[in-house]
């Protein structure tokens, strides 16, 4: 790292909307030297039950109880005490300063979005500081690349108001010499896909992530309809552009361990679910599958890696929740080959970037991810790059909070040229 290591001088915070209407929380970190960084925080419409502690407010009289005045409180509180006067540059120490306030296995007592305003702050300050974007000052020279985008186009599940199961359907670009031109391919796409709804007189509003959410007879015609899209935007479908799926299992999962689709109204053994993704893999080019089981459901994830890991990337979220504890089992018991990133699961910086490593260690994929209820900060863009993990979830082209992602990425694509 090369961040700068400049001191702490103050903290503050911030209650502010997300992309949903939710409140949620904005910190800043101000350095001795007159540098200041700033993150947003994120917050989840489908989380999962192992996540990081989110604070609310639990007021029904504001917001409907998802005020966070407290966590704003405890920023400027215990937590900007407890890191005035290191050096923003130390990210170790800082998180470490953080947890420590808190003094809780999950961040319960401050919040875990109080704990990650602040991280990521504090290292974007220490960045701006050394005159440099973040992705530069955290990212080894060997790991210089930009992500690949999984694109969600079409939404169901937790994220729309409709009557399909899945929560979301990518497209993945294939074989492009640069990013900017695989979010092109993916771009058009979309449009393509927004063009075959209209015409077929299916709905084309947009779910939580930008995504068209249209209702279907099925799950399987949303993928016909992206493989139509593919083809009307002058692509092959899966040379050129192939298909990723996030199922959200664990909002599927009964009493007795079977799994039950709310919408639809499937019921499934582990087993049975297993064979239906095998099913539609061998039907339709899909390249990853993300919480193809429940998050606690450990033997169906061990089934379904035998059953599809060398065929097909398989993503746990709600399984891994960015933590290391849960993700060292995964990697003991053949449960998933691929762990989804998103900091606000964890907490702080650090514990981000150590999950990231386990994975990459071991061989697994990783995917730096936003969240349903997002802002306009792209910070995420700046982790994937720096982390080289090569693959960012951000939504579709459609929205200010997601395309600011893919925004900051042609950005330090720009950069990286500029650089050499």
């Amino acid at each position: 790292m090369r961040l700068s290591s400049s001191k702490i001088r103050g903290v503050t915070a911030l209650e502010i909307l997300d992309s949903r209407g939710n409140p949620t929380l904005r910190a800043g970190v101000e350095l001795e030297d007159g540098s200041a960084g700033w993150a947003n925080v994120p917050s989840g419409a489908s989380t999962g039950a192992h996540e990081a502690h989110e604070l609310r407010d639990n007021d029904p009289a504001r917001y409907r109880g998802k005020g966070v005045r407290q966590a704003a409180e405890n920023v400027r509180g215990p937590l900007a005490a407890a890191v005035k006067g290191l050096p923003a540059g130390d990210c170790r120490r800082v998180d470490e300063a953080l947890r420590e306030a808190d003094g809780t296995k999950n961040k319960s007592r401050l919040g875990a979005n109080a704990l990650l305003a602040v991280s990521l702050a504090a290292a974007r300050a220490a960045a701006a500081s050394a005159g440099q974007p973040l992705w530069r000052c955290l990212c080894p020279e060997e790991k210089k690349i930009l992500p690949v985008p999984m694109m969600n186009i079409l939404n169901g599940g937790a994220h729309a108001a409709n009557n399909v199961d899945i929560q979301e359907f990518m497209i993945i670009p294939r074989g492009v010499p640069s990013f900017g031109e695989g979010l092109r391919r993916c771009a058009e796409v979309y449009h393509a896909l927004g063009a075959i709804l209209r015409e077929r007189g299916l709905g084309s509003g947009v779910g939580d992530e930008g995504g068209f959410a249209p209702d279907l007879s099925s799950d399987e015609e949303a993928l016909e309809l992206i493989l139509r899209a593919i083809g009307r935007a002058g692509y092959r479908p899966g040379d050129e552009v192939g298909l990723a799926l996030d199922a959200a299992a664990s909002e599927w999962m009964q009493e007795g361990g079977v799994y039950h689709t709310p919408k639809g109204g499937k019921v499934r053994t582990p087993e049975e679910l297993a064979e239906y993704w095998a099913g539609l893999a061998a039907q339709y080019p899909i390249l990853s599958l993300e919480d193809g089981m429940a998050e606690d459901d450990w033997q169906g994830w061990q089934l379904l890696t035998r059953r599809l890991g060398t065929r097909m990337q398989l993503v746990g979220d709600d399984l891994f929740v960015t933590n290391i504890r849960r993700l060292k089992r995964g990697l003991e018991e053949g449960a998933g080959n691929a762990i989804l990133i998103k900091p606000n699961q964890i907490g702080t910086l650090t514990e981000t970037l150590e999950a990231v490593s386990m994975a990459q260690e071991k061989g697994w994929g990783v995917v730096m991810s936003h969240r349903s209820g997002e802002t306009e900060d792209p910070i995420i863009a700046d982790l994937a790059v720096a982390t080289g993990c090569g693959q960012i979830k951000s939504g579709a082209p459609c929205r200010s909070e997601r395309t600011a992602k893919y925004n900051r990425l042609l950005e330090i694509e720009a950069e990286m040229a500029g650089m050499g």
